[in-house]
């Protein structure tokens, strides 16, 4: 397999189009996740079938959250996704979001070549209010069953306060590199 920290960049994080692996495919409550050090994708957990995701998840290439893993991505399709897979995707937004005291925040994206629906989707307000909500109630409830109350959707960016969290976390993984 290849290192996906090695062969891809970011992307064009100041034209909004970046490059996005999928760990988890949308539905799924495997808790996939890239294992930097193997270069592997590594099952971590599996959590409550009630806690599936409501959407792909993955992680923007040679990136760094202050949490330490590269930089999260909820990635909004209307068929999952595969483990393994990589995509130019569109900023969308992001979702600051807090796990058990540290800033874990989530750049929401779509695909950026997305015939379907005509690339359509350009904002967070050009997703269903539902969806949000779903996504909230997700990240503010799926550790409830182990820890309750230590994760907690703080608030929600728009696209240009999305790059700025990417951007920060470029900077992050050039220091430690």
């Amino acid at each position: 397999m290849a290192d996906f920290n090695k062969i891809l960049t970011p992307g064009d994080v100041d034209g909004g189009i970046i490059n996005v692996v999928n760990e988890i495919p949308a539905g799924s409550n495997h808790k996939i996740e890239w294992n930097r050090k193997l270069a592997a994708f590594q099952l971590d957990r599996v959590e409550p079938a009630i806690f599936s995701k409501p959407t792909n998840y993955g992680f923007i290439p040679q990136t760094l959250d202050e949490d330490g893993d590269e930089l999260d991505v909820l990635l909004v399709t209307e068929q999952p996704l595969a483990t393994g897979i990589f995509l130019e995707a569109r900023v969308i937004g992001v979702m600051k979001f807090v796990d058990d005291g540290e800033v874990d925040d989530k750049i929401v994206c779509v695909p950026a070549d997305d015939r379907n629906n005509g690339n359509a989707y350009k904002t967070l307000s050009d997703l269903s209010q539902q969806l949000i909500k779903q996504i909230e109630f997700h990240f503010n409830h799926y550790k409830d069953l182990k820890k309750a109350g230590t994760t907690k959707v703080e608030s929600w960016g728009d696209v240009e306060e999305a790059k700025q969290v990417i951007k920060e976390s470029i900077e992050r993984w050039n220091k430690q590199a």
